[in-house]
């Protein structure tokens, strides 16, 4: 067994405790909102965050922080030239860009494992002045029709004007981190770089709600080359940043410049941007003199030449080291050789070099986007003691059905910049390959969202920040199927008690889905953003502009897939108790019920798959009860493909009530059954096949979405037919028309 796996077998908590869990982006958030609006893009933006201290959670380049984020770190660079330092990725807003919000960086998610005993990134860093008013400018000059302007499209990275800047960690113990940063110079000539590592406290102290005020100050190092950095904070214990060869050290207060930004006095004399004002601005009474206070940075002013490397190494550690350098270059050593010996177990064989490469950086990005997310909805609405009361339309808006929901987590994010915020159905499929490298941390995850303080008292499961009260794809059930077939090839047995707990909180899901997305109470299903809504004729999470409702191809597609993981795990957990036996026929006998709405809808004898076009589509049901299929060819449409499973001939012999519940149900309702033959007849010990669609429809689908004309691109399958670039769809409503085309690349309509 490789070091790594060890580590993650013995001590999990102890060896994750720190990690990448600082954010890419913590302005523009939902969280960071205290606007009537809601308009959160604009309350908090970029220009704003070196200067005002961020509520719920902090954000960085580079950074990691303890798993209740009390103290962080992060690098921050200055080439000498950028009108603010770089502490944060920049990227434009949902309003900035002429696509939505979209970063305008380069960097690199290069290697992690999974307790993040060592992580390695890159981010390229430009020469000239970056940027930022072009960026802006540009985009906002060009519509939906025109292409993004990117970063690569300005001068930016001219003749190679640029630093590679690889950031490094490697832990020589849970609470002791090595890191190394080393920066390259690409350009032709020599050029300067100044690298600030910052050590900060999240501030937890202004909002009135926690009197103690942590403390991070200088220290002698006995005439050593490194300077020292103490950080004491009583639930989290003292820490040592020990800065080789640093220049100097600067400290000020993580505190609101109210002067800058409101024009009020400051609660101090030295704020968030002390360092931004003293080395661009050249404010020498920016820094505290005293070198304390509760943000802290180490000073390093390179003048690096071309094709050089200049690197800087420091080391936090809890309690600190007598000797921080001695066995610096050793660890960091041991611990990549122990990150190749993990992924040397985990990866297949018969993997080209190559295939690997792509594979480690891949799981990379996904350990890398681990974050710290803290929410605590009552006190957002109702805002802190220390500040103003919040406008109070707020508490009749956004997420103010979800009081209950408190979050204080590290959570696997979309995307560590650009949704920098939990959805639940991209969860599920993270939890997928996160499997593969640490399944306790996969299923830690899906029960999560499971607990009270997420999942609402209605059983609704919270989508995400926007509108936790949206209908995501629920697909947690089958993630919690699969998790348990990866892990049980690590282990070689099924976790019980896993599957029975997301179980027992995924029926009160069921339930809520049922009693809520189902209008008309015929087993089609509709509403929400569920997943494919940037593909369709109307805004799905929206109001109808007819009136009336969807009855959504894929919607139901996604309930029958959600009865099928039900099933699968009522199955498992029926061979260690029969109880679960009438349960798992429950569901095989919902999902019969809905492959017969999908053919008779509200048995109004109209059906979501049209016999002529050999394809599914929703139908408009409108307020007088008429049904109109919107004949789009899009993935919606091939989305009931995916609602198969198959039941293994061994469970037709384990559960003996399972059985005869199942053929009973075929001879009560032989025109249900008859929609999926090999279900109820496997034969022999063979398995059966539970499927939305039949072997007949099934190949006509599968004909269209192999068609290069219709589905099938160079690149995978497409979202939209092909067919749509000739033959758009357009629907018309008032005067209002709605249409759908095939649109390569960027999209035309936002």
């Amino acid at each position: 067994m490789s070091s790594e796996r060890e580590r993650l077998r013995a001590d999990n908590a102890a060896w994750t405790r720190w990690g990448p869990y600082l954010s890419e982006r913590a302005w523009g958030t939902v969280r960071e909102d205290y606007s009537a609006t809601g308009e959160a893009w604009d309350f908090s933006p970029h220009d704003h965050a070196r200067s005002k201290v961020y509520r719920w959670n902090e954000d960085g380049l580079g950074g990691l922080c303890d798993d209740q984020q009390h103290l962080c770190f992060a690098l921050a660079l200055w080439n000498g030239r950028d009108p603010i330092l770089k502490e944060r990725l920049f990227g434009l807003t949902g309003s900035e860009g002429n696509h939505g919000e979209d970063c305008k960086e380069l960097y690199y998610f290069l290697d992690s494992t999974p307790t993040h005993s060592y992580m390695r990134m890159l981010y390229k860093y430009p020469q000239r002045p970056y940027p930022y008013e072009e960026l802006v400018r540009v985009n906002r000059q060009r519509g939906k029709l025109d292409m993004e302007y990117e970063l690569i499209d300005t001068e930016a990275f001219c003749d190679e004007r640029y630093f590679d800047v690889f950031i490094e960690y490697a832990k020589a113990g849970p609470d002791d981190i090595l890191v190394r940063v080393s920066a390259v110079n690409r350009g032709p000539e020599p050029a300067p770089l100044h690298l600030l590592p910052t050590l900060w406290f999240r501030n937890t102290w202004s909002w009135g709600r926690s009197k103690e005020r942590p403390q991070l100050w200088a220290d002698d190092a006995n005439g050593q080359p490194w300077r020292v950095i103490r950080a004491e904070k009583s639930e989290l214990g003292s820490y040592v940043l020990a800065c080789e060869c640093a220049d100097r050290l600067l400290s000020t207060e993580n505190e609101t410049n109210n002067e800058r930004l409101y024009g009020t006095p400051n609660p101090t004399s030295c704020v968030k941007d002390a360092f931004h004002e003293y080395l661009i601005r050249g404010r020498q009474d920016a820094v505290k003199a005293a070198e304390e206070g509760t943000k802290a940075a180490a000073l390093y002013a390179r003048t690096v030449g071309a094709g050089e490397t200049a690197t800087i190494r420091l080391r936090l550690a809890k309690g600190g080291s007598a000797a921080p350098f001695a066995d610096f270059d050793a660890v960091f050593a041991q611990r990549q050789r122990e990150a190749d010996e993990f992924y040397a177990d985990v990866q297949p064989e018969g993997l080209t070099e190559d295939l690997r490469r792509v594979q480690r950086q891949a799981f990379a990005g996904m350990l890398w986007s681990k974050q710290f997310y803290h929410y605590d909805i009552t006190h957002w609405l109702e805002g802190d003691p220390g500040e103003p009361p919040p406008p109070p339309q707020r508490k009749h808006g956004r997420n103010a059905a979800w009081p209950h929901l408190t979050c204080s987590d590290v959570i696997s994010m979309p995307d560590s910049w650009e949704y920098p915020w939990f959805a639940n159905w991209d969860l599920a499929f993270h939890t997928l390959p996160l499997a593969l490298v640490d399944p306790e941390f996969a299923k830690n995850q899906l029960l999560l969202l499971l607990q009270d303080r997420y999942q609402h008292p209605n059983g609704e499961i919270p989508a995400y920040e926007w509108a936790f009260g949206d209908a995501n794809p629920p697909v947690m059930a089958f993630a919690a199927l699969r998790i348990n077939v990866l892990a049980k090839r690590q282990t070689g047995k099924d976790d019980y008690q896993f599957l029975e707990r997301v179980f027992h909180k995924l029926m009160l899901d069921f339930t809520w889905w049922v009693n809520r997305k189902d209008a008309e109470g015929s087993n089609i299903f509709q509403g929400g953003f569920l997943g494919l809504d940037n593909i369709g004729v109307f805004d799905r999470s929206a109001p109808l502009p007819t009136g009336g409702h969807l009855e959504q191809s894929d919607g139901t597609a996604w309930m029958a897939i959600y009865c099928t993981g039900m099933l699968g795990i009522a199955a498992i957990l029926a061979t260690v108790d029969p109880v679960y036996e009438d349960i798992a026929a429950k569901f095989a006998e919902h999902f019969l019920y809905i492959a017969g709405a999908m053919n008779n809808i509200g048995g109004a004898g109209i059906s979501l798959w049209d016999e002529e076009d050999q394809f599914f589509y929703d139908v408009l049901r409108l307020p007088d009860g008429a049904l109109r299929p919107l004949t789009v060819r899009t993935l919606v449409g091939l989305a009931p493909l995916f609602a198969a499973a198959t039941i293994e001939g061994e469970v037709w012999q384990a559960l003996p009530e399972f059985r005869t519940r199942m053929q009973r149900f075929a001879a009560y309702r032989p025109d249900l059954a008859a929609l999926v033959p090999r279900t109820f007849d496997p034969g022999g010990g063979a398995r059966g096949l539970l499927a939305l669609v039949g072997e007949e429809r099934a190949r006509a689908m599968l004909r269209r979405m192999l068609d290069p004309e219709e589905f099938l691109s160079d690149y995978g399958i497409r979202a939209v037919s092909r067919y749509h670039l000739e033959h758009p769809y357009t629907f018309t409503v008032e005067g209002n028309t709605f249409a759908v085309q095939y649109e390569p690349a960027e999209s035309h309509s936002g």
